[in-house]
């Protein structure tokens, strides 16, 4: 075996090589730089002792404790389902559907999320479907494809957080994100058909609802018209009383071949009618 070079007051180099060693081991075992996103859980021979917070801190070398560090405020996000997998949910009002989102959460209690769950991760997840179900059986097909989305993300929201803060699972959720909500693959079809159709029953919906403001704007305006009549009426009634005689006799006179006259000097055989049907019409533009 090859001897170490000795240090020249003739001692061995071992003791100085170990002394390094070391100071190392301890240098690397009980100082620890902690992130500002970041948090550090002590353990003395594996039983919690404190958390540390970011900066410079000083443990007691392994194996007596260790710092296990965690990332405490970056934002987690599990996407369910995971990959292309189907999740059906029943509606309110009896139908399925296939709902994909996603839920963001980060960790607030490093202690709780440590030690007091056996899997936080999928305890999230667990947690989510089941919120996510129940808040989609309180609601019909509709509300959950289109107006109701946002209040379902709500409800799934603190229902997740009061059941994970019973659990003292030391995670916050951020919120969540529904991405698709659409029918079963095997039933999309149908589905689309009904969607049509109630779309063309919301148009005629809507052209009755717009014929019937119509005619209560006409009717209205008619009412208005003739409680103006009325008040000319009440002033001066035979005046209002003979032009509306004349005018209703013009409208209906009109569309009759007969002309009235009330002048003396012109002869009743006058052919007026078939004078006025022959008399050639001015060409356009001439004066």
């Amino acid at each position: 075996m090859p001897r170490l070079p000795q240090r020249p007051d003739g001692k061995s180099w071992a003791p100085v090589g170990v002394a390094i060693v070391a100071a190392i081991w301890l240098a690397t075992s009980m100082v620890h730089r902690i992130a500002p996103q970041e948090k550090g859980i002590v353990t003395t021979f594996g039983s919690y002792s404190r958390t540390l917070d970011s900066g410079m801190a000083l443990t007691m070398p392994w194996p007596i404790q260790q710092v296990s560090v965690t990332d405490v405020t970056s934002i987690r996000r599990e996407s369910i389902p995971e990959g292309d997998g189907e999740k059906l949910m029943l509606t309110g009002d009896q139908n399925l559907l296939f709902l994909t989102y996603l839920v963001r959460w980060n960790i607030k209690d490093l202690k709780q999320y440590s030690f007091q769950l056996a899997e936080p991760d999928q305890t999230v997840r667990e947690v989510a479907e089941a919120a996510m179900r129940q808040s989609i059986a309180e609601v019909n097909l509709n509300d959950a494809m289109g107006s109701g989305r946002q209040q379902i993300e709500q409800n799934v929201r603190d229902r997740m957080q009061r059941v994970l803060d019973a659990y003292r699972s030391g995670v916050s959720i951020q919120g969540v994100d529904i991405k698709k909500t659409d029918p079963p693959t095997k039933v999309v079809d149908a589905f689309k058909e009904v969607l049509a159709a109630q779309q063309d029953a919301q148009s005629e919906i809507n052209r009755a609802q717009a014929w019937a403001e119509q005619l209560t704007a006409r009717a209205g305006g008619e009412a208005t018209a003739f409680d103006k009549v009325y008040e000319q009426y009440r002033l001066a009634p035979e005046v209002t009383r003979r032009r509306m005689y004349y005018e209703t006799m013009e409208r209906v006179l009109s569309q009759t071949d007969k002309v009235i006259l009330e002048s003396n000097n012109v002869q009743s055989y006058l052919p007026l009618p078939e004078m006025k049907r022959t008399q050639p019409k001015p060409a356009a533009g001439g004066n």
